[in-house]
């Protein structure tokens, strides 16, 4: 779409390639220049290039010095590129089926893509077959990508001259230093920033759309609403299929689903975004965060809690009024007597309110590091269009703590919490499958030396706890750069939960400080991590990612007492409280129905301990223990089995 105007080009450049050695050329050089002349095989392979971390098309001219790479269909980088130029396609096959439909925006996100069209007659997944054959069409004419540059008043007539006031509107707002770039494949085009791949072609035809979704024209619901189609794209069949194979067994384990057959909770459009837990998705609820409190007690945090509603002066003090301000609830308390309305928001983070909580009493640096934690309620006003069950909510909460402490305690403090993480991940059945570090965005407070700062504290932090990680550029919080934890689920989804950012900023705009060894007063560093992250989302991937099967200390029903014959009901009773006396969650069923009909009803709740008494257990005082998904029963005495299954079910350690 658009990019800050190039340098003049240089008379030579000088390439540092991935081996570390150094290449010079005369200017004007391309990408594909240089790719032809480390090789034929290379130039044929061959998708695009990176200089100095930035993606660039193989037609442009390199116009300054820098580290030098050629991306190929095996780089990291080839899928984002082929899912970039597969909505491309996707926005040509509509627009040749479709006539008068207009063209928004077509991103790329996390296996896949999707473009937002404006058209008055609703789609339909009977579309798809016919679109997809469209694109396979666009594909095979192998058409050459073509980069051009225009003139903010030659694009602004293009797309006027076309009907497409989306695309004339983005180009209005774009700032005017802006340089701004249509891509040409054969008679089509579109306002984009790039990089593509060299020719459509190079898309290939591993790739299918997915479902139809409603999208407010930029997210906003005062504009109007576009028809958007996702779509997903791999380099070969053999990614899709697997990838395919992955989405049904993902759907299996839809947590909106699961969440009605188990009884855990519901959602309604009276309170839009918010959760209805039931006692059972309440139970877990609870377990979870027990667990996690218990956790974080053993680590040295003590929990506090803070309101949910503030004056205005505290988050425009705090900068989340002018920075986050869209994302928030805000109410007016109309005028008292003598006074003039108050403007109030609800907390969308709990991190103002623990500043004022430090800023009571005076602090020494004897307190540091103070450790505060709170399962505070929060909310945040998401777009209608992006809620999604318990993964996307407006009211939620969160492992919420905020570590106070010295720019000396940052690296102990940040090392000591990726500890504690990762044993609450392998607790909870994960490991961490990738780190991230997402560094300054361009909507930020602070001065650069603060976040020069807080960006090496974090570097070094990582690589203290010996991590791994690579960088997520441009993506930190607006108050701190930030460390990023992915989970990888049982059907290979990515999810990410934990957090620890680093900032220098709140506490001095919020003026919290310590005394010194010196005596002077000082600023506290500001450590806000999560673990978790918000309770509702992660109990959504942990239900997907057991399928309800949960381990027995966190199932919200540990075991059911069922009879096989009405007579025993008296000692199911009594078998029935010397569970609960052992601590365990347990049922009662005595309803007149066959065993095998009791079975697989609370198998089908995915209960995971069934005792099963008939006369033989009420005479011997036994009872026979069956675990979910086998079919032996273990025959116990009543009191070795409530001690066993105690034992079984406590919480890890």
């Amino acid at each position: 779409m658009s990019e800050p105007r190039p340098s003049p080009t240089p008379a030579s450049v000088r390439l540092t390639l991935p081996d570390g050695s150094v290449r010079t050329y005369a200017a004007p050089i391309t990408g594909a220049d240089v790719a032809a002349d480390l090789g034929a095989g290379l130039a044929k392979a061959a998708l695009a290039v990176k200089l100095n971390g930035e993606l660039r098309d193989l037609a442009r001219p390199l116009d300054r010095d820098g580290a030098f790479a050629v991306i190929t269909k095996t780089s990291p980088e080839a899928l984002d590129l082929i899912r970039h130029d597969a909505a491309h396609v996707l926005a040509q096959a509509v627009q040749d089926l479709f006539p008068g439909t207009q063209v928004t925006i077509g991103p790329t996100i996390e296996n896949g893509f999707y473009y937002d069209f404006a058209r008055a007659e609703p789609f339909s997944t009977d579309d798809f077959p016919k679109i997809e054959e469209r694109m396979r069409q666009i594909i095979a004419q192998d058409a050459p990508l073509v980069r051009e540059v225009m003139t903010r008043e030659a694009a602004l007539a293009f797309f006027t001259a076309k009907g497409e006031t989306y695309k004339a509107e983005l180009i209005r707002d774009l700032p005017a230093d802006q340089t701004i770039t249509i891509y040409h494949q054969g008679a089509w085009a579109d306002l984009c920033r790039g990089p593509h791949l060299p020719s459509v072609g190079k898309v290939g035809t591993a790739f299918k759309l997915l479902k139809l979704a409603g999208a407010y024209w930029r997210g906003d619901s005062k504009n109007a609403m576009l028809q958007r189609i996702y779509g997903t794209a791999w380099r070969d069949d053999k990614e899709l299929k697997a990838h395919l194979l992955m989405l049904e067994e993902a759907d299996k384990r839809d947590h909106r689903r699961l969440g009605r057959e188990l009884d855990l909770f519901h959602m309604q459009d009276e309170s839009p975004g918010s959760v209805f837990w039931h006692p059972r998705g309440w139970t877990l609820y609870r377990v979870l965060e027990n667990y996690i409190r218990r956790r974080q007690e053993r680590a040295g945090y003590v929990e506090v809690h803070t309101p949910q509603l503030y004056d205005s002066s505290l988050f425009k003090a705090s900068g989340h009024w002018d920075v986050y301000g869209d994302h928030m609830f805000k109410l007016t308390v109309p005028a008292e007597e003598g006074q003039a309305p108050r403007a109030f928001g609800l907390k969308p983070m709990n991190c103002p309110g623990h500043v004022q909580l430090f800023k009571q009493g005076l602090k020494s640096y004897r307190d540091l590091p103070l450790r505060l934690a709170e399962f505070g309620s929060c909310h945040r006003n998401e777009a209608h269009g992006a809620m999604h069950g318990l993964i996307r909510v407006r009211q939620f909460v969160q492992d919420d703590a905020h570590i106070f402490c010295t720019e000396e305690q940052i690296q102990s403090e940040s090392v000591a919490f990726c500890e504690l993480l990762r044993s609450v991940y392998a607790d909870l059945g994960f490991a961490v499958a990738r780190v991230r570090l997402a560094d300054r965005p361009e909507k930020r407070i602070g001065a650069d030396e603060s976040w020069d700062k807080a960006e090496a504290a974090l570097h070094g932090a990582l690589k203290a706890a010996g991590l791994v990680y690579d960088m997520n550029t441009g993506d930190g919080a607006f108050y701190g750069p930030k460390m990023e934890f992915y989970l990888r689920d049982a059907v290979g989804r990515e999810w990410q939960c934990g957090t620890l950012q680093v900032d220098f900023s709140m506490p001095e705009r919020l003026d919290a400080s310590y005394i010194g060894e010196d005596g002077q007063k000082h600023r506290p560093v500001m450590l806000h991590r999560a673990i978790l992250g918000a309770l509702h989302r992660f109990i959504g991937i942990l239900i997907e990612h057991t399928g309800g099967k949960f381990p027995l200390w966190m199932a919200p029903v540990q075991a059911v007492v069922v009879t096989i014959t009405s007579d025993v009901a008296p000692y199911a009773a009594r078998v029935t409280e010397v569970l609960k006396a052992a601590g365990l969650r347990v049922e009662l069923d005595t309803r007149p129905e066959k065993i095998n009909a009791k079975v697989r009803d609370h198998s089908l709740q995915k209960i995971p301990v069934l005792v099963v008494l008939g006369r033989h257990e009420a005479e011997a005082e036994t009872v026979a223990l069956r675990r979910l998904g086998g079919e032996a029963q273990e025959i116990l005495p009543l009191a070795e089995a409530a001690t066993r299954l105690a034992s079984e079910a406590q919480p890890p350690a």
